[in-house]
């Protein structure tokens, strides 16, 4: 399927590994100019170097926090006025609510709702403006069965989500969507560290911990960074105009929701 998207600039954040990886990738091969952003210099050297050999468009790079306000300022100067948005940040670490005071809540705040809604809000006139646009924010399936031991992440993310139930309806007459996808296990860096958690716990191995947690999935596996891209992808293309505000699963059939 043409995505419709080609020629189309995106800036995806948190994009060197992982799931904001996967977005990056399978943007890049509906064609779209890449704007991409982590932490880390070498690993999002090496991805970038990787998208623009194999897609061959044009990708930039941004080695900054986007957490922080400078870090926002310098990716979005670099951007300029994308066509999409696809907001990532590393979750904040397991726990349990007694290991949690004001500060923990305001950095998963920071990470995980402020974040993104800083970056919509600088992107979005321009959308607006052009009378099309995409924001996709990478959130979690904890927003519709929220998990024990996230405590932080359920709370942040629920208030993006609250304030994308909003916002997304008051843009969408501009020809401007905003859709979040909520992930379940995927087998990323982050998996393996809930997973090494667990595996501590427990006093069982890595590979225990993880078929554990599989069994508890009906597709029987973690899903792939792929496959997720492929879905964001669809979201941002000219296919998608018609979902707003949706809060979309990709979990294996993990989270059961009668409605």
């Amino acid at each position: 399927m043409d995505l419709g998207i080609g020629g189309k600039r995106a800036l995806v954040t948190a994009s060197s590994k992982g799931l904001g990886l996967g977005c990056a990738r399978a943007l890049a091969a509906a064609g779209v100019e890449l704007v991409m952003n982590a932490r880390g210099a070498d690993a999002l050297a090496e991805a970038a170097t990787a998208i623009r050999a194999e897609f061959g468009v044009t990708v930039s790079e941004v080695v900054a926090d986007v957490t922080t306000e400078d870090g926002r300022k310098r990716v979005l100067d670099a951007a300029g006025e994308p066509d999409i948005l696809v907001t990532n940040a590393g979750g904040p670490p397991p726990g349990m609510w007694t290991d949690w005071e004001r500060d923990d809540f305001i950095a998963a705040l920071d990470a995980n709702m402020l974040t993104p809604i800083a970056l919509m809000k600088a992107c979005l006139p321009a959308m607006m403006d052009r009378g099309w646009g995409r924001v996709v924010n990478i959130t979690s399936q904890s927003v519709k069965s929220p998990i024990p031991a996230l405590g932080l992440s359920n709370s942040a993310r629920a208030g993006l989500t609250g304030y994308v139930a909003g916002t997304s309806r008051q843009v969408a007459g501009s020809g401007v969507t905003i859709n979040n996808l909520l992930p379940g296990i995927h087998d990323t860096d982050r998996a393996t560290a809930l997973d090494t958690g667990v595996s501590k716990q427990k006093s069982i191995s890595l590979e225990d911990a993880r078929a554990q947690r599989e069994a508890t999935i009906p597709a029987g596996r973690y899903g792939t960074p792929t496959e997720f891209g492929a879905a964001c992808a669809f979201l941002c293309s000219q296919h998608a105009g018609f979902i707003v505000g949706q809060n979309i699963l990709l979990d294996g059939g993990a989270v059961n929701l009668s409605m």
